[in-house]
């Protein structure tokens, strides 16, 4: 199961920043390893759910995606400055009488939503299923997507290879343009982004043939995707500058749903691995030594005599990988399966062992 950062700080999803800090406070005081009772653990734990939460980008993308892996790229590939974008709230012309972007509204008043607005192109989000051994030492897939990506052939200038730049006839260069638009607050004129220059002012004198001057076409390509050691079920990857592209702008990032097969003997308890191990009754009053297969290949498994059943043997450094470092530990619960019949010679030797109060 993905961590739930809201339950280890004890606040609700629509808790204030203030709130979240409040308890971190109040619980990173009560569970440092220097106070009594207090684990390295436990404060890790704490500090990393702060560390999101208190963070308006990554609570937003945990709240949306869940607990989300960087694929080690960084933010870098995104570019420009951010800024708000509403154009994902357009309306459709004839719904409520208007159809209008409300970045243009913020574009009257002199908000981000103007030229200096950094254009993104979408995220995508896939689902990818791994095997449960492929999570304890990491992996790498490829997986073909097919998506808006930049044009190979003029890497997204959307000029042909022997055209020269000219000014734009739409906008007479100033890669601007006037619109009236009704709204919510009535009509008003406004300058817009040059929709055939993309508000460069100038325009190829020849179009790239393949994408017919747009600099972006859908297509297909393979992408690897690295599994980071220690993953759980439902938690998120993100690429960054992997979703798609858009004309004269950056790219969107990839987020990549991680779902995790159920293993036959192994499940997962935080970085511990949990399985359960049959034995005889004779094993159990005497010790016995078993052969057990592990991740990290077979270990043999001394058992003390006069284990009772449901009883757990820890062996250390076989389980997950931990994010504080280090791996978890194997946990094996006995299981004392008792004989369904018994012979005239084994009922005799217990009669004798009952006789000694055993």
């Amino acid at each position: 199961m993905a961590k739930n950062y809201y339950e280890i700080l004890g606040v609700t999803k629509n808790a204030s920043k203030e709130e979240i800090k409040k308890s971190y406070r109040r619980l990173a005081h009560k569970h440092h390893p220097d106070k009594n009772g207090g684990t390295d653990d436990e404060f890790k734990e704490i500090n990393e759910a702060y560390q999101i939460l208190s963070d308006d980008k990554k609570r937003g993308e945990y709240d949306m995606y869940g607990r989300v892996f960087s694929d080690g790229q960084g933010e870098g590939q995104g570019g420009g400055q951010p800024g708000w974008d509403f154009g994902g709230f357009s309306g459709q012309a004839g719904q409520e009488g208007f159809g209008v972007d409300l970045n243009d509204i913020f574009d009257f008043f002199g908000g981000q939503g103007g030229k200096n607005r950094v254009r993104r192109g979408r995220d995508i989000s896939i689902d990818l299923e791994v095997s449960f051994e492929e999570t304890v030492f990491g992996a790498e897939r490829k997986v073909l997507l097919s998506k808006l990506g930049v044009c190979d052939e003029c890497k997204g200038s959307g000029a042909a290879k022997d055209s020269v730049e000219k000014k734009c006839a739409h906008c007479q260069g100033a890669g601007r343009v006037h619109e009236t638009k009704r709204s919510i607050l009535g009509s008003f004129t406004n300058l817009r982004e040059c929709d055939k220059c993309f508000g460069k002012g100038t325009a190829p004198s020849k179009k790239c043939s393949p994408c017919g001057g747009q600099g972006v076409l859908r297509k297909s390509g393979e992408i690897r995707i690295k599994i980071p050691s220690g993953i759980n079920d439902g938690e998120m990857i993100k690429m960054a500058g992997l979703g798609e592209a858009i004309p004269r702008g950056v790219s969107g990032d990839l987020y990549v749903k991680i779902h995790v097969r159920e293993h036959e003997i192994f499940r997962r308890e935080g970085a511990n691995l949990a399985m359960e191990l049959d034995i005889k009754m004779s094993e159990s009053l005497l010790g016995s030594e078993r052969e057990i297969k592990t991740f990290d290949g077979a270990i043999k498994l001394k058992i003390p005599a006069g284990i009772d059943s449901g009883e757990i043997l820890r062996v250390r450094g076989k389980g997950m990988p931990s994010v504080h470092g280090g791996r978890g530990d194997l946990m094996v619960k006995i299981l004392v399966r008792m004989p369904k019949k018994l012979s005239r010679k084994t009922k005799k030797i217990i009669d004798e062992l009952k006789k000694e109060g055993l």
